[in-house]
């Protein structure tokens, strides 16, 4: 799955930039890591582990296409490594989001705010051993919720067109009945460069 979202990210933002060259496209890659509220135990005794920790990379792109400052947005990001379901070794698992955004960002010189809003899902990748279906073999299941998400982030241009971002993002989790909440919220900071847009230092 987190193939496919990427591919349909960037494609989607390539096609719509070679069309409208006046418009403006951002691309980035990210590092950085997810807090959460912390492991509870529920009405049955079970501890429910927390989100929280982690490394996540994570790319990014948008298409900037309305009077300079309005255009839409998507993203994933993952846990780099694999983590162990309530500290239990043979449930390893890997939390992967992914959204689309409407996006609302302005240049002011080298600093550019922006801010989103959008709907995606979170993706636990529970690992197995190795099971085949009709789409062929994988080493893992997947538990998928659907989840709101909020972000914002500022842009600095360092170089050119080349930008460094600090960014977070909240993600409003729905059902997200195998961790202690369904929200959690990732900061981090992104590498990118921006294509088209007039853009002039």
């Amino acid at each position: 799955m987190k193939k496919i979202a990427l591919v349909g990210i960037f494609s989607a933002l390539v096609t719509i930039a070679g069309t409208a060259r006046a418009q403006q496209m951002d691309v980035a890659f990210g590092m950085g890591t997810v807090s959460a509220p912390a492991t509870k135990i529920n009405s049955q005794g079970f501890p429910l582990p927390s989100l929280r920790g982690g490394a996540y990379p994570s790319f990014s792109g948008d298409f900037i296409f309305y009077k300079g400052q309005v255009g839409i947005n998507g993203e994933v990001a993952w846990r780099a490594s694999r983590s162990f379901y309530a500290g239990d070794p043979t449930q390893p698992y890997r939390p992967l989001f992914y959204d689309f955004n409407g996006i609302w960002t302005r240049r002011y010189g080298r600093v550019s705010p922006e801010a989103m809003a959008g709907i995606g899902a979170e993706s636990i990748r529970i690992y197995t051993s190795i099971s085949c279906g009709f789409s062929g073999c994988t080493n893992y299941v997947s538990s998928n919720h659907f989840m709101g998400h909020f972000g914002g982030g500022l842009k600095l241009y360092v170089s050119g067109n080349f930008f460094v971002r600090p960014e977070a993002q909240l993600y409003l989790v729905r059902n997200n009945i195998e961790f202690s909440s369904g929200r959690a919220a990732r900061y981090g900071i992104s590498i990118g460069y921006t294509m088209g847009g007039g853009l002039k230092y």
